[in-house]
């Protein structure tokens, strides 16, 4: 969850520990038109209209998705990750709106053939595969990876299935995500309220939100349109993965390399546990899809 200023343990347990998107959709125009929007968005031209996905209030689970993951024994900076396919089969000097065949999202038929072997859903795939090839139009020298992207998305909210949400086709969970409370007891950070509960349905302090764990206030700052509707959404995954995407590439970060790599995660969220936990993830993620393209 991407946070100000967050320590390790700080963020202790929104739907995951963590810190405080275009589409490659149906057809090549509307590839184009949503790549518009998020160069306009990163280059301060476009207000977006964010939105909440009605907020209740609700006790906290305790399951979090980052306790099951093992830590990769990696020592911060000294690599990154196996390099991924890219999202969808595109090649690594390809543009994303080059590689899209006529008649359907290529998006599509990657997604599910490396949900298959990953265990992460088609639909978030496809969000992480999106965000991508968005940033690689945005912010070529980034070269951020949907694998990186995915192992985020793992530890914060289960890919969107966090408290036994079910992620829909239309990139919401079936319930909002919404973290505990930053409130300053045992081991959270204490942020108080931000958005007067309009996004987290909290008016004290605030909560980390949606499937890659927003602070409303970072959600403010680096809110994105990653469906083309529009809205920017927190709880939407491709809303969220864009920004997410736009948050680790911030400042010229080259996420290809090491010191850019661990630099991003960090960003994230300051805790080295949680970086080698990410790294673990996207680098089994990237080897699995390898796989996949060699068969």
């Amino acid at each position: 969850m991407p946070t100000t200023g967050q320590t390790e343990d700080e963020a202790a347990a929104p739907a995951a520990p963590g810190p405080a998107r275009p589409r490659r959709g149906v057809a090549v125009a509307v590839r184009l038109a949503v790549v518009v929007v998020v160069l306009a968005v990163a280059g301060g031209g476009v207000w977006l209209v964010t939105r909440a996905s009605a907020p209740v209030a609700s006790p906290t689970t305790t399951d979090i998705p980052a306790l099951s993951v093992k830590a990769a024994d990696v020592k911060p900076g000294s690599i990154v990750p196996v390099s991924a396919v890219v999202a969808g089969g595109a090649g690594e000097g390809t543009a994303p709106q080059s590689a899209q065949p006529s008649g359907g999202d290529p998006l599509d038929g990657w997604a599910r053939k490396v949900a298959g072997v990953t265990g992460i859903p088609a639909r978030a795939l496809h969000a992480y595969g999106n965000a991508e090839l968005a940033m690689r139009s945005a912010d070529p020298g980034c070269r951020i990876s949907w694998a990186t992207l995915a192992g985020i998305g793992r530890i914060e909210s289960n890919h969107g299935q966090y408290g036994g949400a079910v992620l829909g086709a239309d990139g919401r969970p079936s319930k909002p995500i919404i973290g505990v409370p930053l409130n300053g007891s045992a081991g959270v950070q204490a942020i108080g309220d931000t958005d007067g509960g309009r996004i987290d349905g909290d008016p004290v302090a605030d909560h980390a939100v949606g499937p890659m764990q927003f602070i409303p206030s970072t959600w403010r700052k680096w809110a994105s349109d990653g469906n083309g509707d529009g809205i920017g959404d927190p709880q939407q995954i491709d809303d969220a993965a864009l920004a997410a995407g736009r948050y680790l590439c911030a400042g010229g970060r080259n996420m290809a390399t090491p010191s850019g790599w661990w630099s991003g995660i960090l960003s994230y969220n300051n805790s080295t546990e949680y970086a080698q936990k990410v790294f673990g993830l996207a680098d089994g993620y990237a080897k699995s899809a390898q796989q996949v393209r060699a068969g």
